[in-house]
């Protein structure tokens, strides 16, 4: 079952959230970037938890909200806003409010997407031929495989993992279930750095952002990976002892 999203009928109506995040993107990282820094948290973490002591349920939902505004207009400091989380609401719920706010950021980029480039594109490719249908038609067969997969490869851009679902008509539905579970793992790792920045800042020092990286990280999230794959390679291997 497919999702049903209207569309304006103008040309330029649909391609303008589209391009309103393009535009807003590009200002950012000349004038946003020193506000959503590690530097910046640091100088104001204590303002911070005062605010959040102050009035904790304002402070989740203010939270939740600038992270999907930095992910929907793919703004510098996502992964300070992840460590943020960690550190203003520990490692749970911090994740979860991660998650959340990352999502419906990333659910906005994909609706923008597929408003204004997203039908047309998924309408050539489906009607194309040779390579380019069979690719496209492969991705359609393991829709839930790629996209979980394309969120748990950390080598995989997070905007360009918002944009190529809306290319490829993918429904909404599958995309945020997807998208929601599929950031999970990196979410919390990046979250429980952040509930240790007390300790980092205390000794002066900037935290591992490369602890993703270290065995006893990367291979859980791998071994995740080769779940999602498993399907499409069982599916490939029935189709040919098939044929």
């Amino acid at each position: 079952m497919t999702d049903m999203v209207d569309r304006p009928t103008n040309p330029i109506l649909r391609r303008l959230p589209l391009i309103t995040i393009l535009v807003v993107a590009v200002l950012g990282a000349f004038f946003l970037r020193d506000y959503l820094s590690f530097d910046a948290l640091r100088e104001n973490r204590e303002a911070l938890l005062a605010i959040r002591d102050a009035n904790y349920l304002l402070t989740v939902m203010a939270f939740v909200g600038l992270y999907m505004v930095v992910v929907a207009f793919s703004l510098p400091g996502a992964t300070v806003m992840t460590l943020t989380g960690g550190f203003l609401f520990a490692t749970f719920p911090g994740a979860l409010f991660n998650v959340t706010g990352a999502t419906l950021g990333a659910t906005a980029i994909f609706l923008a997407a597929r408003w204004g480039l997203g039908a047309k594109l998924g309408a050539k490719l489906e009607g194309s031929e040779g390579a380019v249908k069979k690719i496209k038609d492969g991705i359609d067969e393991n829709q839930w495989s790629m996209l979980f997969l394309i969120r748990l490869v950390p080598a995989i851009p997070f905007f360009l993992a918002n944009l190529i679902p809306a290319f490829l008509e993918v429904p909404l539905r599958r995309f945020v279930i997807s998208t929601f579970l599929g950031i999970i793992p990196g979410a919390v790792v990046y979250t429980s750095v952040g509930a240790g920045l007390s300790e980092v800042f205390a000794r002066g020092e900037t935290p591992n952002l490369g602890i993703i990286f270290e065995p006893h990280i990367l291979l859980p999230i791998l071994g995740l990976c080769v779940l999602a794959v498993l399907p499409i390679l069982i599916k490939a291997m029935t189709g040919r002892k098939g044929a």
